[in-house]
């Protein structure tokens, strides 16, 4: 009999227990709805974490195969790169589950209270960049909206206003805005200045940053332009020069890089409560192409995988059908492919973003973003 009632009272204790640390998961779960910084990304294939591989088109911006995806993830994720991006280390470092692609079919509003992923690899802040390859960044609003329509309907208007409120927003745009004229004939860039055409793709991008201010965005984070005129890609264009950096490129890029504070500075006076962070990648970037073993790289000018010189020629894992090159260590290698960089220096560069001093990412940086209130 003793026997028995010892059963039921431990069976009693064990029951108390266990109700009490559903209490405390479930309020910590409603505390990760309702008080953590979720995270919305925008731009191109520096933070494209795989919606390019569910549009069904054979373009030179997938990366849905070998070897891509083979250092964390060991299998093809979509990303361009052999591992992790930018957006997934900050996503780690804000104790924030790694933000999908927003065209996952198996995403939720449960999800959607964490952010979501709308950048599009060769995505471009105008709609005259690769046109009818990419979802451009103005398509990536409206993609972004559709999530904000779902969460007001799934969780009310007040909650859905406290997570797009203390949401931090990122983006990456405008690269290959000033890349596609170079490779492609684009009649707004050839009817209008040097100047007028970066004006073009400054005004697109603060024109979305406003539209996502209205919907309630306060926290924004950007990157400049990177030095992409030195890329394997872009450095073997000039067959006299192998290893030259684009002069054109590097032109446009100036004065892009130039304007952008400006922009931002003037969001600022006008937006109440508009706080930002700005890194500037392009001298990031830069510093490691002429400084690689600084930074712990023995190559910073040719690619991991590709093939022709430099593996400056983007036939990374069969694209097209041709064959390709692959190094022996990636963590040997500033850029993975043609045009992007590998894991390792995605992880150099979001230590800069995340904790920067001002004069590296300011007037905030991240992690100051996703603490503030």
């Amino acid at each position: 009999m003793e026997s028995s009632q010892l059963f039921f009272i431990i069976m009693f204790l064990y029951t108390i227990v266990l109700s009490i640390i559903s209490i405390n998961c479930t309020e910590k779960n409603n505390n990760l709805v309702t008080n953590q910084a979720a995270l919305f990304v925008f731009g191109d294939s520096l933070f494209d974490a795989g919606n390019y591989k569910y549009i069904n088109n054979n373009s030179a911006f997938q990366s849905n195969f070998f070897p891509y995806g083979q250092t964390t993830f060991k299998f093809p994720t979509g990303r361009v790169s052999d591992g992790r991006l930018i957006t997934d280390f900050i996503a780690e470092n804000a104790w924030l589950p790694l933000i999908p692609p927003n065209l996952q079919p198996s995403n939720s509003n449960n999800q959607f209270t964490y952010g979501a992923n709308f950048a599009f690899g060769g995505a471009g802040a105008l709609v005259e960049t690769f046109p009818g390859m990419v979802i451009d960044l103005g398509t990536q609003l409206n993609s972004f909206k559709n999530v904000v329509r779902s969460l007001k309907s799934a969780l009310g208007d007040a909650e859905a206003k406290t997570i797009f409120s203390r949401a931090v927003y990122l983006f990456n745009i405008g690269g290959n805005d000033l890349v596609y004229p170079l490779v492609a004939n684009s009649s707004l860039f050839q009817s209008n200045t040097k100047e007028k055409f970066v004006d073009f793709v400054i005004g697109n991008t603060t024109s979305v940053v406003e539209e996502v201010y209205k919907i309630g965005g306060r926290k924004f984070g950007f990157l400049n332009i990177g030095a992409y005129e030195c890329a394997p890609v872009i450095s073997i264009l000039d067959t006299t020069n192998i290893g030259s950096c684009s002069k054109p490129l590097a032109e446009l890029i100036y004065l892009y890089n130039k304007k952008f504070p400006d922009a931002l500075r003037r969001l600022q006076r006008e937006l109440s409560g508009f706080r930002y962070a700005f890194h500037d990648y392009h001298t990031s970037l830069l510093e490691r192409i002429n400084n690689p073993s600084k930074y712990g790289f023995k190559e910073g000018k040719m690619g991991c995988c590709g093939s022709g010189p430099l593996r400056g020629i983007n036939t990374c894992g069969n694209q097209m059908g041709k064959s390709y090159e692959l190094c022996e260590n990636v963590t040997d290698y500033l850029f993975f492919d043609a045009s992007h960089l590998t894991e390792k220096a995605h992880r150099q560069i979001t230590e800069l973003i995340w904790s920067g001093p001002p004069n590296v990412t300011g007037p905030y940086n991240l992690q100051a973003l996703f603490e503030l209130n």
